[in-house]
């Protein structure tokens, strides 16, 4: 029997390795019949920022933005949209809807499953919120979860419920209505206060808590969570890289140490670099303000290595279900890093190519043509995902399609019914 096989076989815990019997309506097996199988989306969330996608899907985009669009959608299957609130709703009671909409739909109707970012968080915050009495605080952000996660409900279901819960009631940076109100109610009460609003708007909604504080005290928060009884879907870990990669060593530290609370790992924002590094002293990310800061060959080629190192590293975790890298292109890049995977000026980066050739390449099965035995089978061992399979008629067309998705680690036999 023939096989079609995935070409990165290292990675088990990600594939299904099926037998795919193929018979006519009354079971009489397909024999030697002429079929076309292509892989049409992974299980895993290969994610990206895609805050630019809202100038094309509301008409403002330009020529660069459709190049932009078709680079990331040529690599990417989620993406996270901003949902700040201080952008969202600059003016009281007017939230801007309507755009952010637009670019939701445009995206999920291109298979691009979505998340917003963040529900609650204490920077992004409105001017207008900052001075309200605590109780009118708390009714404004319940209003605002109950309005954003019930209004784009089927669209974007996948939603941070509280970024950066760790450091929320001690930030100093700037004054703030969420610190204020996590400061009184604590950071446990204010992490169930988003997460219940959130479900009680949308039963669907999946749910993380999300922090760049990878700490024990991110631990911590975590279990007293758990142990209040606050349902989250997922941990979010942030790993923003300015400062050079980490290593396989302390990432895979990283995931073994939060996997051991048994829920989904998400890798929601990362970042790596491809000119010099921010300098190591530097605690607050924010603090380093250059004028210029240039992606360099010799970057770009280091940029490529660690990104193929550090998605194999997530992928190989058994508990990971996502990464999402922050920013696609340097024009945008958060702190005016050259972190993206497209230059300044348009053009791909080694790490683009990279990383295709992980997730479109060795972690993808492309369009392949394969005949059926005389008992109507044939093999497949791909990475967990949906697939189809054209079987063909004498003349070469497409007689049928048959969409099927293949689990992880799955084993057996498929059977389908050609009409």
């Amino acid at each position: 029997m023939d096989r079609i096989n995935v070409k990165d076989r290292s990675i088990d815990h990600r594939l299904g390795t099926v037998d795919i019997v193929l018979t006519d309506r009354h079971g009489a097996p397909l024999g030697d019949a002429a079929v076309r199988v292509r892989q049409t989306r992974h299980a895993f969330d290969f994610g990206c920022a895609g805050f630019f996608f809202e100038r094309i899907a509301n008409g403002q985009g330009t020529e660069a933005d459709d190049r932009l669009a078709e680079d990331w959608l040529g690599l990417f299957n989620t993406a996270t949209l901003s949902f700040y609130w201080g952008q969202f709703e600059p003016e009281r009671g007017h939230p801007r809807t309507a755009s952010r909409m637009a670019c939701a739909t445009w995206l999920r109707d291109r298979g691009v499953k979505l998340k917003g970012h963040p529900l609650t968080w204490h920077t992004e915050q409105p001017k207008w919120l900052t001075n309200l009495p605590l109780y009118e605080i708390e009714s404004e952000l319940r209003h605002r979860i109950r309005r954003e996660v019930t209004d784009f409900a089927s669209v974007v279901d996948m939603w941070d419920a509280l970024n950066e819960s760790v450091i929320a009631p001690v930030f100093t940076a700037e004054e703030n209505g969420i610190t204020k109100l996590t400061w009184a109610k604590g950071r446990i009460e204010m992490i169930r206060l988003s997460v219940e609003e959130a479900r009680r708007a949308n039963p669907k909604a999946f749910l993380l808590l999300n922090d760049f504080n990878l700490s024990s005290a991110y631990e911590c928060l975590i279990e007293g969570c758990l142990e209040a009884g606050i349902t989250l879907d997922a941990i979010g870990l942030q790993t923003h890289m300015h400062q050079g990669y980490l290593g396989e060593e302390y990432v895979s530290s990283v995931l073994d140490r939060f996997a051991r609370y048994g829920l989904p790992l998400h890798m929601t924002e990362n970042t790596l670099v491809s000119g010099h590094l921010m300098p190591p002293e530097i605690v607050d990310l924010n603090d380093y303000q250059v004028e210029s800061w240039p992606s360099t060959p010799e970057g770009e080629a280091r940029q490529a290595d660690e990104i193929v190192r550090h998605y194999r590293t997530i992928v190989s975790h058994p508990a990971a279900e996502n990464i999402t890298y922050w920013d696609f292109a340097d024009a945008e890049a958060w702190l005016g890093a050259p972190a993206g995977f497209i230059r300044a000026d348009g053009t791909r980066k080694p790490s683009y190519d990279a990383l295709h050739d992980l997730i479109k390449g060795q972690w993808w099965i492309s369009e392949t043509e394969t005949r059926t035995d005389g008992a109507g089978a044939f093999g497949l061992c791909g990475f967990a995902g949906e697939y189809e399979i054209d079987v063909l008629g004498d003349d070469g067309r497409v007689a049928c399609t048959i969409p099927f998705s293949l689990s992880r680690r799955e084993r057996g036999v498929r059977t389908f019914t050609v009409a």
